[in-house]
């Protein structure tokens, strides 16, 4: 019986997999820079033409776009550099794991958002709220997968973040900052390392 050998799988190389993997590195790098040229023309477009009054923030009466926007709208170039210094090495640290892990952390803090928008009486905006997001999940997901990286993710973000977890109180918070946006960003990122341990990728 004649074998077709062009039809038979083809081991991947060393060379190729290595050009992959730095492929998708780089890629990975990119992400948390492509996605933060969204709140950063934002703010400019809002700062040269609106004075700073283009806000596009969840709160009581706005449609439900306001909670996809909201991570995008900050009030004012300081709010905005802020959460960006935090955003991105979070947002690597995640990108560690996977793009998938990223994603569920995206998700999970858009789906606890909607309650705040629903119930809650003032409005919020700002990419803070995926920060702890982002937070949320990385202490959590290493206690949950007990495997190397991911313990030591969760440990390096105890030790390196976890000084802001106060701030997720009420008491503690300053004054104008939406803490109730911090904790459901926060309880979005747990509820990303609960489904991703519960749904592991198949072999």
């Amino acid at each position: 019986m004649g074998v077709d050998l062009q039809r038979l799988p083809v081991s991947e190389s060393w060379s190729q997999r290595l050009d992959r993997s730095l492929a998708q590195l780089g890629s990975n790098l990119a992400l948390p820079l492509l996605i933060l040229a969204i709140p950063w023309g934002q703010e400019l477009v809002d700062q040269l033409f609106f004075a700073g009054h283009w806000n596009l923030p969840m709160g009581p009466g706005s449609s439900f776009l306001g909670v996809l926007t909201a991570p995008f709208s900050h009030g004012g170039f300081g709010h905005l550099l802020a959460n960006s210094l935090v955003f991105v090495p979070l947002s690597w640290l995640v990108l560690l794991k996977g793009r998938r892990d990223y994603l569920a952390v995206w998700l999970g803090v858009y789906a606890t958002a909607i309650p705040v928008w629903l119930l809650w009486p003032t409005s919020s905006h700002g990419l803070s709220g995926v920060v702890y997001g982002l937070l949320g999940y990385l202490l959590l997901i290493g206690w949950l997968e007990r495997r190397p990286l991911s313990l030591l993710l969760s440990l390096f973000c105890l030790i390196s973040y976890g000084g802001v977890l106060p701030s997720l109180l009420p008491i503690v918070s300053p004054a104008g900052v939406s803490w109730i946006g911090h904790v459901s960003g926060f309880g979005g990122g747990l509820l990303a390392a609960w489904g991703v341990h519960r749904s592991p990728v198949a072999p």
